[in-house]
């Protein structure tokens, strides 16, 4: 048996190199060809770069190299460039000439791939893993073979020593492959979870411009852990644009929506406004009346005592005539005439201070009545403050608005309550002048009669006659001076109870000035509020469409990480993987030596 298979062996041998002159003609053609190619520069359409990366348990970077791949579209000499430590030929076994961040190289037609090692160059992203056991950090490979609540924590950062690009427009993501039977209860809030084998695998992504920390925890015994596995490539989703219609829809309702509401707040503004003129307008007939009042109310006691004296005149004039016999002297008796005319002049006098009276208060009375008409009647149910009250618009403001509704509906209802007293005032004063002037035109009259009847009677039928006329008009007077009393004493109250008015009028014109004030603020908010939305929609698209643009990176072009005098790039990505953390193996006390075999005993375990 042992002979039947040395025989094959060597017939095989023999069939092997019964073929090298072929080989050796293949090799040659192939050797001329490349020499006619080194003559001429090489084209490739794309350049890829898979960037390939160890780092240690922690995070950090230990070695790289990056694969790059060349498609080519005519065949010759390329010229790559790249700061490596040491270059490696992964198509054939031609050399490469790495000089001075230089990398030439002789390629054929379709793919053409080089390994490049690079020594003290930095990722794009700064990766830190931290590892705690029962709440205290510890080193990784110390953790090796430990157990109890473990607390992995896995932070990204932006490295600001290497070109921005790749941390603005790349996705990082992390994988990390957790034993079952040596982790229980894993917890990761921000991770998601997927089944890998008989493995859990937790999977975190890390957006472009982001720099994120998650955490895992969980129970160990025993603690091993592969390798941590970092990928990168441009972030790149396809998303449809979502239809706003709806939604633009809604948002033109609303736009319309708060432009009624602007216009309301105007109506209201004016209103208020109009509320607030008249306001003003009652406060001012308001003083105005409340100060003739005063003066009318000052004036009476003037009117008093002037009817005081003229009431005592007449009476001591009267008792005098009446104890008057025959002993009369005829020519005093003939002065009596002129003191009823000097009485008479006083009772003109207080006439025309009656008639002063009656116009400045009939003015004032006008205007009182003007103003309080201006007040607007509308009336405004309780169902509609609550409906005011349940909209949008600044409470404090409704709450003045309602307040000086009241307080104007008050004073218009108080007015029209007393408004029968300010008219008969005008009555009063028109009677009290009436009677003055006719009581006046009775002494000059009674005067003029005393002269005529002295100049044709006896003494003492005329003593008789001025005796009966004097007793008669003094009494009548008595009569009129308690009235005019009567009538200043309800000038006076009338006076003190406008007092009380008037207090509320000025407060209600305050209160609708506030109001005013509050109610234009309302309205200028609500106008910047109209143009805020008046392109509520467009705003909602535009936003959509920005949104948008950030998860669109179908135009983004990579730049080489190698070196920036690349060109043709189109794909570059990061393949990055931490070392795994195991438990030491006990060494061997026996180390068995292998015999050393020669080249014939090798050759021939090929075919046992």
């Amino acid at each position: 048996m042992r002979t039947k298979k040395i025989g094959l062996l060597i017939l095989s041998t023999m069939l092997v190199f019964s073929s090298f002159p072929s080989i050796t003609l293949a090799n040659e053609d192939k050797e001329a060809k490349s020499s006619e190619n080194q003559e001429k520069t090489g084209d490739y359409t794309t350049k890829d770069e898979v960037v390939y990366g160890n780092l240690d348990a922690a995070g950090k970077i230990e070695d790289m190299y990056v694969v790059n791949t060349f498609r080519m579209t005519e065949p010759g000499k390329v010229v790559d460039y790249g700061n490596y430590a040491s270059v490696r030929n992964l198509t054939n076994l031609a050399n490469l000439e790495n000089k001075e961040g230089k990398v030439q190289f002789q390629a054929e037609e379709e793919a053409f791939y080089y390994q490049g090692n690079m020594k003290n160059k930095s990722l794009p992203w700064d990766v830190s893993i931290t590892y705690l056991l029962d709440g205290k950090e510890m080193e990784p490979q110390e953790l090796a073979g430990k157990s109890g609540s473990l607390e992995i924590q896995i932070s990204t950062a932006a490295n600001d020593e290497v070109d921005p690009e790749f941390f603005e427009s790349f996705l990082l993501q992390i994988a990390v492959t957790l034993d079952p039977t040596k982790f229980d209860n894993i917890q990761a809030p921000e991770g998601t979870k997927a089944n890998a084998g008989q493995n859990k695998q937790i999977n975190f992504s890390v957006m472009p411009e982001q720099e994120e920390e998650y955490i895992i925890s969980a129970d160990v015994s025993n603690f091993e852990m592969d390798p941590i596995e970092i990928s990168a490539a441009p972030y790149s989703m396809s998303i449809e644009s979502p239809d706003t219609s709806g939604v633009t829809g809604e948002m033109q309702e609303l736009s319309n929506a708060i432009s009624d509401v602007h216009s309301g707040v105007g109506e209201l503004n004016d209103g208020v406004s109009e509320l607030n003129q008249g306001a003003q307008e009652l406060s001012d007939g308001s003083t105005d009346y409340r100060n003739g009042m005063n003066e009318l109310n000052q004036s009476s006691s003037e009117l008093i005592n002037g009817s005081a004296s003229i009431r005592d005149a007449l009476t001591t004039i009267n008792q005098t005539v009446q104890e008057s016999t025959g002993n009369v002297d005829l020519n005093k008796l003939k002065e009596f005439p002129n003191r009823l005319r000097e009485v008479a002049s006083g009772l003109e006098d207080s006439a025309q201070a009656i008639d002063g009276m009656k116009q400045e208060y009939n003015t004032a009375n006008q205007q009182l009545n003007e103003t309080i008409n201006g007040i607007p009647s509308h009336q405004i149910s309780e169902a509609q403050f609550n409906e005011l009250k349940e909209s949008n618009a600044d409470q404090q403001v409704i709450d003045q608005l309602i307040e000086t509704y009241q307080a104007a509906t008050t004073a218009k209802e108080t007015y029209n309550a007393v408004k029968g007293a300010f008219d008969s005032v005008t009555g009063a004063l028109d009677q009290s002048s009436s009677v003055t002037r006719e009581m006046a035109s009775n002494l000059n009259e009674m005067a003029t009669e005393i002269e005529k009847t002295m100049r044709t009677m006896e003494e003492v039928d005329v003593i008789s006659q001025i005796q009966e006329g004097l007793s008669s008009f003094s009494s009548n007077y008595q009569s009129f001076h308690n009235g005019l009393v009567s009538y200043t004493d309800g000038v006076d109250e009338l006076a003190s109870s406008y007092q009380e008015l008037d207090a509320g009028i000025q407060e209600l014109a305050k209160g609708t000035a506030s109001t005013s004030d509050g109610v234009n603020e309302l309205y200028s908010g609500t106008e910047e509020l109209q143009e805020a939305t008046s392109n509520l929609p467009g705003q909602v698209q535009q936003q959509t469409d920005e949104m948008m643009e950030e998860y669109d990176n179908s135009d983004y072009k990579p730049s080489s990480f190698v070196s920036d005098q690349n060109k043709h790039v189109e794909v570059v990505q990061f393949v990055l993987q931490t070392e795994s953390i195991e438990i030491p193996e006990p060494e061997s006390s026996e180390k068995t030596e292998e015999e050393e075999k020669g080249i014939w005993e090798r050759f021939l375990d090929l075919f046992r």
